[in-house]
């Protein structure tokens, strides 16, 4: 009998033409990803740049403990755990609705002209968005104002309340990116034989009744992939919008892991203490990414690995 079975060498270079496709994303990679993991040790060193990495003393976790040592850590913590636990509770699941919504609307041409209204907020940089959310809740001239204004209602100045910030912040990031958010679901739902739901029909099924037994279980795989990468960031909640809508007034909501990351080593140019406060958020993402990953594993048969 002759043994058939290739070297891995044998069979790259019969597919060497993929492979050298694969080859640009596998060299940005390494440059972008892998690399910089060797200035991850600047975190445990008492960092400067004229002495470099390896010159720089070693001194282990203090820049850590420095940071569990502060009087605002636990604040920023809690602040960024907030923030990304609302803004995971609130805008995971409208993408879903809209894309069940949407696929299930009976005129189609009114059905794409909704899709286009939602994607096109998704194209706005973060920086016109966080302008535009202070000029129209301005409490000085700013629309919203304005129109509370005509109830007889003092201005509010929502951007500088405690109550207020948060949830400008999650839903105006809501109404940005849930368009954009359902083009994995649509994709998904296209693949949905219509076979499924002629014989749903004829055997008297109303269309909710469509949705939530064709329409949604053929969607829950790609969900539960996206929530397990989402858990994945749960702390690595953006930069721009929160530090361009931050002011005095909310620094006790909107001081987060990666502004104040941004302050401590851009602003203040403390590298080694940012680079431990950055590597420990990476750190705490990647625990909640293997956790979460393994419980849907275990209750499912939907996992990353």
């Amino acid at each position: 009998m002759i043994n058939t079975v290739k070297s891995p060498l044998a069979r790259i270079l019969e597919n060497k033409d993929l492979y050298l496709f694969c080859l640009p994303g596998i060299i940005i990679t390494l440059v972008f990803h892998y690399l910089p993991i060797y200035g991850v040790q600047i975190a445990f060193r008492d960092y400067s740049v004229r002495r470099g990495i390896w010159g720089s003393e070693w001194i282990g976790l203090s820049h850590f403990i420095r940071f569990f040592d502060s009087p605002n850590a636990i604040q920023i913590i809690v602040n960024t755990l907030v923030l990304s636990i609302y803004s995971l509770a609130a805008g995971f699941p409208i993408p879903i609705i809209l894309a069940l919504l949407i696929n299930s609307f009976r005129h189609k041409h009114y059905g794409k002209v909704i899709q286009l209204v939602t994607y096109a907020p998704n194209f706005i940089s973060v920086v016109v968005m966080s302008g535009m959310i202070l000029l129209f809740l301005s409490p000085r001239i700013g629309m919203v104002n304005k129109l509370i204004g005509l109830a007889g209602i003092d201005p509010i100045n929502f951007m500088g309340l405690r109550t207020t910030w948060r949830h400008v912040y999650v839903w105006s990031g809501i109404w940005q990116s849930m368009g954009w958010s359902s083009v994995v679901y649509f994709a998904a739902l296209s693949g949905v034989s219509p076979e499924f739901h002629e014989a749903a029909i004829v055997d008297g099924a109303s269309k909710l009744q469509r949705i939530l037994y064709i329409d949604l279980p053929s969607i829950m795989p790609i969900a539960v992939m996206l929530l397990i990468l989402s858990f994945g960031s749960m702390l690595s909640i953006g930069f721009e919008k929160a530090y361009a809508l931050q002011n005095d007034l909310n620094l006790n909501v909107s001081e987060i892991i990666s502004t104040y990351v941004y302050k401590v080593g851009i602003i203040h140019n403390d590298m080694a203490y940012s680079t431990a406060i950055g590597l420990f958020n990476s750190a705490v993402n990647a625990v909640l990414l293997i956790t979460v990953n393994t419980i849907s594993r275990k209750l499912s048969d939907n996992a990353l690995w």
